[in-house]
């Protein structure tokens, strides 16, 4: 490999961006593509696919056979609130392969006993934030019911570009939400990105349930990155 796309590649690792190398197998010719940047052509849809499902192979385009090498960061769930539904969501989202953490700073709930084998943050969000910054391969549930220590969580979220963004709550609930961040300057197109009521509108009831709910809308987001509209199969 090129030294220079050697470290470029390692780089963008490095900040948990997502990049594919790219090599030519007709003249060994290596590219380091990031998801931002424009490809077009049937190429460009190649490389469009291999960002949303993180599969590599060999694409033949135009006469040549192109290996797409793809790197994604590992996705990363946050979660605040170490309420019964992050109980029931923790080992679901290990199930599904989802780096997952707890954040509250209610010590008396955010205890080891009650998530073994799980991350947790007796702290506030903002504390633990600032230390592991947020960003677009995250993704992050607000559960605790509690704005002092569910907003800034959003607020950073939302910044940060979170692939996914859920609030427990009911409608309500979530109006007075909306106001106190707009309050913090957000526009609708900001605060449209918080799914409210959280999770796939399955009817759940319930903390199992609503924490099935929750995990499929974060993969349903995480499959569909910035692609809702688009079919990758």
């Amino acid at each position: 490999m090129d030294p220079f796309c050697l470290k470029k590649l390692n780089q963008e690792r490095r900040e948990r961006r997502a990049v594919v190398l790219l090599t030519d197998l007709t003249d060994g010719r290596d590219r380091v593509i990031k998801e931002s940047d424009p490809v077009v052509g049937e190429l460009g849809e190649a490389i469009r696919k291999a960002f949303l499902t993180g599969q590599s192979g060999v694409k033949e385009i135009g006469g040549r056979e192109f290996f797409l090498n793809v790197y994604l960061p590992s996705p990363r769930f946050v979660v605040i609130g170490a309420v019964h539904i992050s109980e029931v969501l923790a080992p679901l989202a290990k199930i599904a392969g989802y780096e997952i953490e707890i954040i509250d700073p209610r010590s008396a709930f955010a205890t080891p006993e009650r998530f073994p084998d799980v991350t947790v943050y007796p702290d506030w969000p903002q504390d633990v934030l600032r230390e592991r910054p947020l960003d677009a391969y995250c993704a992050l549930a607000v559960l605790s019911h509690d704005p002092k220590i569910d907003d800034p969580a959003l607020e950073l979220a939302i910044n940060a570009g979170c692939f996914y963004i859920g609030a427990l709550g009911s409608r309500t609930t979530h109006a007075k939400r909306i106001e106190r961040l707009k309050q913090l300057g957000f526009i609708d197109e900001h605060l449209d990105r918080i799914n409210a009521p959280i999770g796939l509108d399955i009817g759940a009831i319930g903390p199992h349930e609503i924490a099935v709910a929750i995990i499929g809308g974060v993969i349903k987001a995480f499959r569909a990155r910035g692609h809702q509209d688009k079919d990758i199969n």
